[in-house]
């Protein structure tokens, strides 16, 4: 969300910038392109990112060297079995000297903030972000405080530890723009991680600050800027119907996912230079807004089937626009 005020940068300027801040995140993570250009894209667009993967492949790095090189301010949260909404949010404590109790903001209260293995704490105190990740601001105590402008949440989640972890609910999955899973680098990409490690002669991998909040601000309105066709807007809605009727899914892709479908997919066309989005943008993105959102019937889910296969499959059997903008 960005501020009303905020003067929109040019297309040709958002994509020279976001190409150098993921040029100076990939100083650090090595073999996530394509998972870091969604990233990217999705904060762009305006929301918030899940990573999901198995441990050790860069998933909170990613996330650190993002706020950096984006000159985010950074806060970690360490999610566990027993945080409390609180921790998140804030809370109030009583001042001696006034005799009266004041408001101390949580880690909430930042530019990106990091839920670090966010599945490992209860449902109740993942919610507290729910507010937070819509609206932009918390209620405590019936007091209404506003997080900052950008405010961006990325978080991490294993899938395949199961013992003291909770399900995401479903309405905190789609509050989340896009579900990515970085993946095993390949061997060249893998010797390049050990030597960079040796290289470097410490563990922390620095990222330089390329932009600051201001100019993710008018980033983010340069990309609000971008009008989208008709035919596009009528192929995410396309695909969000064919997942409520495909067979192996029981709860399909809402309204509010088909409109994360379209606006990370302009982010990514701005990200390629481009002031109009093609279907192939739409389709690079599918997986990562849509698979998430979908509820598999039990059946389905018995056999082992993977949401993001169907969402594949959807987006094969879907038919897109006939011809693209003709646009220069």
């Amino acid at each position: 969300m960005t501020a009303p005020d905020t003067p929109p940068l040019p297309v040709a300027d958002v994509a020279r910038l976001g190409t150098a801040v993921l040029d100076e995140v990939a100083t650090a993570v090595v073999g996530a392109a394509e998972p870091l250009r969604v990233a990217l894209a999705a904060i762009l667009a305006g929301g918030h990112v899940l990573f999901e993967d198995v441990p050790g492949l860069g998933k909170t790095l990613a996330a650190r060297s993002l706020a950096s090189a984006l000159g985010l301010d950074f806060r970690r949260l360490q999610c566990t079995p027993d945080l409390l909404p609180a921790d998140i949010t804030g809370s109030a404590v009583y001042d001696p000297s006034t005799r009266g109790f004041t408001f101390r903001p949580g880690p909430v209260f930042t530019g990106l903030l990091l839920a670090d293995e966010i599945n490992r704490t209860a449902p109740k105190t993942q919610s507290a972000l729910l507010e937070a990740m819509a609206e932009r601001q918390v209620t405590v105590d019936g007091t209404t405080h506003r997080v900052p402008a950008p405010f961006h949440v990325v978080a991490t989640s294993n899938p395949v530890e199961y013992e003291g972890t909770y399900p995401l609910p479903e309405a905190q999955l789609d509050r989340f723009m896009v579900r990515i899973a970085v993946g095993y680098p390949d061997r060249d990409e893998e010797i390049d991680v050990l030597a960079r490690r040796i290289d470097r002669r410490q563990e922390a991998a620095p990222v330089r600050t390329v932009v600051d909040p201001g100019t993710v601000l008018a980033m983010q309105a340069g990309v609000e800027a971008v009008d989208v066709d008709h035919d596009i807007l009528g192929y995410c809605v396309d695909l969000a119907a064919a997942t409520r009727r495909h067979s192996d899914v029981e709860v399909g892709v809402s309204p509010r996912g088909a409109q994360s479908l379209l606006l990370v997919a302009r982010a990514t066309a701005v990200l390629d230079g481009r002031s109009y989005v093609l279907p192939e943008d739409v389709k690079a993105v599918g997986v990562a807004a849509l698979a998430h959102r979908l509820t598999l019937s039990a059946g389905a889910w018995a056999a082992g089937t993977d949401a993001a296969d169907v969402v594949r499959t959807v987006l094969d059997s879907t038919p897109g626009p006939v011809t693209a903008p003709d646009r220069p």
